[in-house]
């Protein structure tokens, strides 16, 4: 070892024998940096598209209540897999019930890859295929998201993805919405789950936040809606809608200023060109068409039941920040798009659901579901501001 650590040195001692080593060693990194390079460089040749809602219900001020947006049974098939509803507090409120999110993926070749995303204030509620891990598992140390110490996440491990797959998806005998989601041209996977191989169109999600929303919805004495924007990249595009019994109305409003007025729409409109309208706004927010046609087949009788609302475009940076996507290997292009759903409580609205109480018209009541509860208090806060201004 002294003899060769003498040689080194000895050839080194020279002003040519040092350059001739260095440039020997630069040689060595240079062509280790530039394999490091290549394999960087190289594409995954995968695309990732995601389409999502979040929807809320805006309180007198305009900002979003909070809510109990776990009232009503679930509506998905028995085999997707959920927080056990067991460790639920019934107090447990939030902002936020994000809707439906679901991953697609396109690759050319086999490949595996993993997916975790994690999402600000809040839990991740319902998902399929099954999940690596889950977190927070287990009774939730507290009913008030706002204050929970540490973000909800899932993470896929092994998704393996191929574009060869053939046959059914499992699937029961009830119709439900989750299906229409399946109608696309995105590569199918596959995830080991307890039981077995669970082959899907899609990684799927659902949960609950109390992070705040990108935007707040008042509505003006002389009855137009005020829209303003709290993010820092502005609302892309949004539609006033209205249904009162079999008659609907909207308005679209893209490219929005900061700060927009529009005036209530008249109710002269027809679902199949809301539907359209809707579609190629997702589109040209990056969605391929059959994603958009299957987002919208998927939401549309909840999107367009009695009520008012606003349907937005989710600014991509509220998206990466309040629902950051990560995705090994990361793939060439991944696009997200998120629709909002923030309902409204318009006079009307109060009036309908106050005479239905009245009269103990479950038909009505029915329709507004589990927004009951926060357009009561809406309304009780609406009644005891009038009353302190007379």
């Amino acid at each position: 070892m002294k003899t060769r650590l003498r040689r080194i040195r000895t050839s080194a001692g020279t002003p040519f024998g040092l350059c001739r080593w260095l440039s020997r060693g630069v040689l060595a990194v240079t062509l280790v940096s530039g394999l490091f390079a290549q394999e960087k460089d190289v594409p995954s040749n995968l695309q990732a598209h995601e389409w999502g809602t979040f929807t809320a219900i805006a309180g007198a001020n305009g900002t979003a209540v909070e809510w109990s947006p776990l009232t009503e049974p679930p509506d998905l098939p028995g085999f997707v897999e959920h927080f056990s509803y067991a460790n639920f507090k019934l107090g447990l409120r939030g902002t936020i019930r994000m809707e439906t999110p679901v991953i697609y993926f396109y690759s050319a070749r086999k490949m595996t890859v993993s997916v975790r995303v994690a999402f600000s204030k809040g839990i991740i509620t319902e998902w399929y295929p099954h999940a690596a891990a889950v977190q927070p598992s287990g009774m939730l140390p507290t009913a008030n998201l706002s204050q929970l110490q540490k973000d909800g996440s899932i993470w896929w491990k092994d998704v393996v993805v191929s574009p060869v797959w053939t046959g059914k998806f499992r699937e029961e005998d009830q119709p439900n919405r989750y299906y229409a989601a399946r109608d696309t041209r995105s590569s199918p996977l596959q995830v080991k789950g307890v039981s077995g191989n669970q082959q899907e169109k899609f990684l799927f999600y659902r949960g609950v936040s109390a992070a705040p929303l990108p935007l707040s919805v008042k509505l003006t004495p002389d009855a137009e809606l005020l829209v303003r924007s709290a993010s820092a990249e502005s609302i892309p595009a949004f539609i006033f809608f209205e249904r009162r019994g079999q008659k609907i109305g909207y308005r679209v409003v893209t490219a929005p200023a900061t700060e927009t007025r529009t005036a209530r729409p008249q109710l002269n409109g027809d679902i199949q060109s809301l539907r359209a309208d809707l579609e190629a706004i997702l589109v040209q927010q990056g969605l391929y068409p059959d994603e958009a046609q299957a987002m919208v087949e998927t939401w549309q009788d909840s999107w367009f039941e009695e009520g008012s609302r606003l349907i937005y475009v989710v600014p991509r940076d509220f998206i990466d920040k309040v629902l950051p996507l990560t995705i090994n290997p990361k793939p060439d292009e991944m696009t997200r798009v998120f629709v909002g759903r923030l309902e409204i409580v318009t006079p009307a609205t109060v009036k309908a659901v106050e005479t239905a109480l009245t009269s103990n018209d479950q038909t009505v009541l029915r329709q507004y579901g589990r927004f009951l509860e926060p357009i009561l208090e809406v309304a009780h806060s609406m009644h005891t501001k009038s009353a302190r201004t007379r």
